[in-house]
């Protein structure tokens, strides 16, 4: 059994971030940066942010929840499209929702010199909301103890990201896990008619009625 996708991706970014922690000047050429990717077209950090981490527990987190469910999501979707494919479109997913998660704050900050943003979170919550599709009732475990059905923890974390995002008074980017998980459901139901219909089977099932 060969290397999966999720596991490349992993150690790709641990590697890279760990680079980015002892060399400040890699740090600031990968980061993303709406200002300067106006100014110099650097638009390569859209995709290039999601490999560095601020620091051993923000990387920690991101791998650690990408590790839980990026394997899952990534075989239903070798297995909806054969391994070569369906390791594309899962890369399309993962890489996608950090573009699409950075989209936001590119265009509310490029005017703005002192903005940065850093970390695989888009992506990340892209994977997870992908997830939600394949297996909507299964339990996700917040802090390891209280168990709550995917696709309510779903709409939770959509709830909150959202709110969170409009109050912008902490140093996290609500926004990138907001859209980023938002491109993750939609783009997964979309590329394949049988992942709709599964979820919608899934979804009628539901076991505590």
């Amino acid at each position: 059994m060969g290397i999966s996708v999720t596991q490349i991706i992993v150690g790709l970014t641990v590697l890279v971030s760990i680079g980015a922690f002892n060399n400040r000047e890699l740090f600031g050429k990968l980061l993303h940066s709406p200002y300067i990717e106006v100014r110099d077209k650097d638009y390569y950090r859209f995709l290039s942010s999601g490999f560095i981490h601020a620091d051993w527990i923000h990387l920690g987190i991101n791998m650690f929840v990408l590790w839980q469910f990026g394997g899952i999501v990534e075989a239903y979707y070798k297995s909806g499209f054969g391994a070569e494919l369906g390791g594309l479109y899962y890369l399309g997913l993962y890489f996608g929702a950090i573009i699409f998660g950075a989209l936001p704050s590119y265009f509310k900050h490029k005017n703005n010199p002192s903005y940065r943003a850093i970390g695989a979170s888009g992506g990340v919550s892209g994977v997870t909301l992908a997830y939600v599709v394949f297996q909507p009732w299964q339990n996700i475990y917040l802090y390891g103890i209280i168990g709550i059905p995917a696709v309510i923890a779903a709409i939770l974390y959509l709830v909150y990201s959202s709110y969170a995002g409009k109050k912008n008074n902490d140093n996290i980017g609500h926004d990138a896990h907001f859209y980023g998980a938002v491109f993750g459901f939609i783009y997964t139901l979309v590329i394949s008619p049988a992942f709709l219909t599964h979820f919608l089977i899934q979804l009628k099932e539901v076991p505590f009625i």
